[in-house]
C-alpha cells in the first residue's frame, strides 16, 4: 500500500541532498569561477525548507511507468530550482515584498535585493543545464522535451505570465474565470509541467499523457485554492511566512469571491476531478492521488 508520508519525506531528503551537492562553487563554475556571494544566496533560497512537492509529482508520475526514484531525481531538481527562483523573486519589494519565507529571512533580507535577483536568475539558468546533461536522461530527444516542457510551464504563458496577471488583478475587476486562468498559470503551470515531465521520462503515450495532464491541471487549481484559503485561515507561525496579505493587497482570489466555505467546496470538487482523471492507471497512480488529497487537507 502506498505511504504518502514516507514517500514525500524520502523525496524531500533526496532533493535536499541533491540540491546541496549541486549548489556549490565547484559545480556551478564555468567558464569562470562562480561568485561566492551568489552561490550563498542560491543556497539560502533553495535549501533547508520546503515540502518539495513538485519533485514529488515528477517522481510519482514517473513511478506509473515503473521508473525508480533515482531516475527522476535530476528532473525533479530542475523543477525545484525553478520553483525556488520564483519564490526568491516573488518575495522582492517590487513584487510581494515579504520578509519571511519558510520561517527564515527572505533572500533579499538575508543578503540584498541585487543578490536576490541574481540568485534567482542563476537558479533558473542552471535548472536547464541540469535537464540538458546526459545524466538526466540518455536520450537527447527526451531531454529536449523536458527542457521545452519546463520552459513553457515557467515562461510568459505559464508561471511568469500568471504572476503578471496577479499583479494586474490588484486593480480589481477580475471575474471568476479570469481568476482561474491567472491561477492556472501562476501556480498550476509548474505543477502541470512537473507531472508531464515525469510522464515524459516514463515514455508515456499520448493518451496516458493526456490523462495525466488533466490530473495535473486539476491538482494545480486545488493547490492554489488551498493556498488562498490558508492565507485567510492559517497563522504566520504555521505557514512560515506572512498571511492575510492577499486581502491587504487587493489580490483577486476565489476566496474573495466565494468566501472560505464556498472555496472549500470548490477545492473538494477539484480534488475529486483530479483523482477521477487517473482512473485508467490503477494502483500505480496512488501516489498522485495521495498528493491531490494532501493539497486539500494541508494546514501549511
Amino acid at each position: 500500500m502506498y505511504d504518502f508520508s514516507a514517500d514525500s519525506a524520502d523525496c524531500a531528503r533526496a532533493v535536499e541532498a541533491g540540491l546541496s551537492d549541486f549548489l556549490t562553487g565547484a559545480r556551478l563554475s564555468g567558464p569562470g569561477p562562480a561568485a561566492d556571494r551568489v552561490v550563498a544566496a542560491m543556497r539560502h533560497g533553495a535549501l533547508e525548507g520546503g515540502k518539495r512537492l513538485r519533485p514529488l509529482l515528477v517522481r510519482q508520475a514517473a513511478a506509473i511507468f515503473s521508473l525508480p526514484p533515482s531516475a527522476s531525481l535530476l528532473t525533479g531538481l530542475a523543477v525545484e530550482m525553478v520553483h525556488c527562483y520564483s519564490l526568491i523573486h516573488d518575495d522582492l519589494p517590487a513584487m510581494d515584498d515579504d520578509d519571511l519565507r519558510r520561517g527564515r529571512p527572505t533572500v533579499h533580507k538575508a543578503f540584498d535585493e541585487a543578490s536576490a535577483i541574481l540568485a534567482g536568475d542563476a537558479l533558473l539558468t542552471h535548472a536547464f543545464a541540469v535537464l540538458g546533461d546526459s545524466s538526466c536522461h540518455p536520450d537527447p530527444a527526451v531531454r529536449i522535451r523536458l527542457v521545452t516542457e519546463l520552459a513553457l510551464g515557467s515562461g510568459a504563458g505559464g508561471m511568469v505570465g500568471g504572476q503578471m496577471r496577479d499583479i494586474e488583478g490588484e486593480k480589481g475587476g477580475f471575474s471568476e474565470g479570469e481568476i482561474s486562468i491567472m491561477q492556472a498559470m501562476k501556480t498550476g503551470a509548474l505543477i502541470r509541467a512537473s507531472v508531464r515531465m515525469g510522464a515524459i521520462l516514463g515514455g508515456a503515450d499520448p493518451r496516458a499523457l493526456s490523462a495525466m495532464t488533466a490530473y495535473a491541471e486539476a491538482a494545480g487549481r486545488a493547490f492554489q485554492l488551498a493556498d488562498d484559503i490558508l492565507d485567510v485561515t492559517a497563522t504566520p507561525e504555521a505557514m512560515g511566512k506572512a498571511t492575510g496579505k492577499d486581502a491587504d493587497a487587493g489580490k483577486q482570489t476565489l476566496v474573495s469571491k466565494l468566501g472560505v466555505d464556498g472555496a472549500r467546496k470548490v477545492l473538494n470538487d477539484t480534488v475529486n476531478e483530479a483523482i477521477l482523471a487517473l482512473r485508467t492507471f490503477g494502483p500505480k497512480a496512488d501516489g498522485l492521488r495521495a498528493t491531490a488529497k494532501y493539497f486539500a487537507s494541508r494546514e501549511k
